[in-house]
């Protein structure tokens, strides 16, 4: 592993020990990019470093953001997740410029945390399947104990939408999914 990539990965965890939620007794934001990491290198092992980058710093400093200052309902969700991606954008530029990394590969990263291009840049896509594949391990089934099933139904078809075929493909293989689920990843 290249030295300035570590010390870009360092800058995050570190960034993201600051978490003050806590899940499985860690700061939440640095378990997220553990796994993150961890599933990036199961499912793309010879990702760039750029993607590398992107998978880790995906919430960096999630918390920062609060979901409670953007409006309710679906319009302030969607603002305040682009704000997150603008904002994980900026961080993750500050670290890369301090390890000396190169515009190209800033811009690529930025690219990824701010998702253009899904569907149309294999980064980005990989990124976004990667996301779908954290979500759908660790944090789908806590989610849909609080949620009715015809919203768990909407979440999971519209998680299998944003997935190339390739990642429905092997949702369906990895996951035991019940049939009304498991029908969002076969379209």
């Amino acid at each position: 592993m290249s030295t300035r990539k570590q010390a870009v990965l360092n800058a995050i965890d570190a960034a993201n020990a600051q978490d003050p939620n806590l899940e499985d007794g860690q700061p939440a934001e640095l378990l997220y990019g553990q796994r993150m990491s961890a599933e990036l290198d199961r499912l793309f092992p010879d990702a760039s470093d750029a993607l590398q980058i992107a998978a880790r710093g995906q919430h960096v400093e999630r918390w920062k953001l609060k979901r409670t200052e953007y409006p309710e309902g679906r319009a302030g969700y969607l603002a305040w997740r682009k704000a997150q991606g603008v904002y994980h954008a900026d961080v993750i530029r500050g670290f890369m410029e301090q390890a000396e990394f190169g515009a190209d590969q800033i811009e690529a990263v930025e690219q990824m945390l701010r998702k253009q291009g899904i569907k149309r840049h294999a980064e980005v896509q990989a990124l976004e399947d990667v996301i779908c594949f954290v979500f759908l391990k660790w944090y789908f089934e806590p989610f849909a104990a609080k949620h009715p099933g015809e919203k768990i139904q909407r979440i999971v078809e519209k998680t299998a939408l944003k997935m190339s075929a390739e990642g429905r493909a092997r949702v369906l293989d990895e996951f035991d999914l019940p049939d009304a689920l498991a029908a969002a990843f076969r379209g």
